[in-house]
């Protein structure tokens, strides 16, 4: 069996992992009959959102222990990833991705990468292995890797931070990927873009599937 690793970022869309986006990806990896294993940084989250009232609680959370939840326990730190063990590498969306695993939220283009992600991504390029982003997290690719070809949909602020950091935008639809043959990396807009969730089990199952198709390559 092929295997994943999929790196969350908290969880909860407005601090953390989207949890649609990271259950959809797991269960299309499972349903095309290829192997899971989650990863997230040992780090404080940045901040923690009330998901009912968009307020700041002031809490502080950890953001391997908050991503447990969606991995239902079964979860390692990101330091302990070694492209040797996997085929393929994914980043679901929602804030944690632009806020605990890189700084773009906070800084846009000039934002910087968490260094155990950036770790994590360096030897899948090195190993020319597939990576793929969902929704916000494609800026993590577009700031470590030159002239990447990457989609958040139809942003067209964020489109143009992504350009700024030397990456090149592809516009999409909810459920379209883009596909950088080049870095094998494999991206699509999820709730950037889509307004149901059987458009995000859409785009993550396209998704998977051409990751899988990839790791042949």
């Amino acid at each position: 069996m092929k295997q994943i690793a999929v790196v969350l970022s908290g969880c909860g869309f407005k601090d953390g992992s989207e949890i649609h986006e990271s259950v959809l990806t797991l269960l299309a990896i499972d349903k095309n009959n290829a192997r899971y294993t989650c990863f997230a940084p040992d780090i404080d989250n940045i901040e923690i959102i009330n998901h009912i009232t968009n307020q700041k609680t002031g809490e502080k959370r950890n953001v391997l222990i908050e991503s447990a939840r969606i991995a239902r326990g079964d979860i390692y730190p990101l330091n302990k990833f070694d492209a040797k063990n996997f085929d393929a590498l994914v980043f679901p969306g929602g804030f944690g991705a632009a806020a605990n695993l890189s700084t773009f939220a906070i800084q846009g283009a000039d934002c910087s990468v968490n260094n155990e992600v950036s770790e994590a991504i360096a030897q899948m390029l090195k190993a020319k292995k597939p990576i793929g982003a969902l929704c916000i997290a494609p800026v993590i690719l577009a700031k470590l890797i030159k002239n990447a070809e990457l989609t958040v949909g139809d942003c067209i602020n964020t489109a143009s931070l992504i350009e700024k950091m030397g990456a090149v935008h592809k516009k999409s639809s909810a459920t379209d990927i883009i596909i950088d043959k080049t870095n094998k990396l494999i991206t699509t807009p999820c709730y950037m873009l889509a307004t149901r969730i059987s458009q995000i089990a859409e785009g993550a199952e396209k998704l998977v599937k051409e990751i899988l198709n990839l790791t042949n390559g």
